[in-house]
């Protein structure tokens, strides 16, 4: 776990986080001083009427296409708050990118601050790729209208790896995809009551034996896994059944 993040997320369109960071968990994470977010729009670096941020594309084609000038000059307005070489590692959200895992987000954590761009329209000048982003990041192989939701996803789940955000900062050590839980889904959970309508909580997580208990969630942990993303018991080798499944 790390101690304290700062977000600053360049985008056109500011609104759309205060009900995430409004509310909840990120919003105790910045009560609390544990996060910070930094939002800068990138039309406050245009020098038209219009603050035009948007242009059609060359060649031709549907929509707009997000102009380089704005984007890095919204990414060096950042940067100058910092000496050299300690410049946050700027993030696109993009469609293109690499797909967003649990391991991803544990290591954007590792850094003091990190720089999210929020592309809109038809796309971003890709000169601005090449030379103003270290990393493309996707959430899934789908499209939205922007980086903002995206953005909002990524933000959520790194904060989750900085100490005091949860309270209790085990629980990023039991959940799914965690390397301590060894990259499996987390098994199902129980609360009271007991029995509701027919359906009683297994025996063993009620038994107050610790070893039967760590067992028991092993082994649903790996079915659970296995039903739904067998791809992730690659390393778990052949498994016939859950009950030859032990610690």
């Amino acid at each position: 776990m790390k101690v304290g993040m700062r977000f600053h997320v360049i985008t056109l369109f500011e609104g759309m986080f205060s009900g995430v960071m409004s509310e909840s968990i990120m919003r105790r994470a910045l009560d609390g001083g544990f996060i910070d977010v930094d939002f800068v729009n990138p039309r406050d670096f245009t020098n038209d009427a219009h603050r035009s941020v948007d242009a059609p594309p060359y060649g031709g084609g549907p929509g707009m296409v997000m102009m380089a000038p704005p984007l890095f000059a919204a990414v060096e307005s950042v940067n100058n708050g910092y000496v050299d070489g300690s410049a946050p590692p700027v993030i696109l959200m993009s469609p293109q990118g690499e797909r967003f895992t649990h391991s991803m987000a544990r290591e954007f954590a590792s850094f003091p601050a990190l720089t999210i761009v929020c592309g809109h329209y038809e796309g971003v000048d890709d000169r601005f790729i090449q030379h103003g982003v270290d990393r493309e990041v996707s959430v899934g192989d789908f499209v939205l209208t922007g980086g903002e939701i995206a953005a909002m996803a990524i933000m959520d789940a790194v904060s989750r790896f900085v100490c005091g955000v949860l309270g209790n900062d085990e629980s990023v050590l039991r959940e799914s995809f965690s390397s301590e839980n060894g990259g499996l889904l987390e098994g199902p959970v129980y609360t009271r009551p007991v029995e509701y309508r027919g359906w009683r909580v297994p025996d063993d997580l009620l038994s107050g034996d610790h070893v039967r208990v760590e067992s028991l969630r092993r082994r649903m942990a790996v079915e659970r896994t296995g039903l739904r993303r067998p791809d992730l018991l690659h390393g778990w080798g052949p498994v016939a059944s859950v009950d030859d499944v032990s610690d």
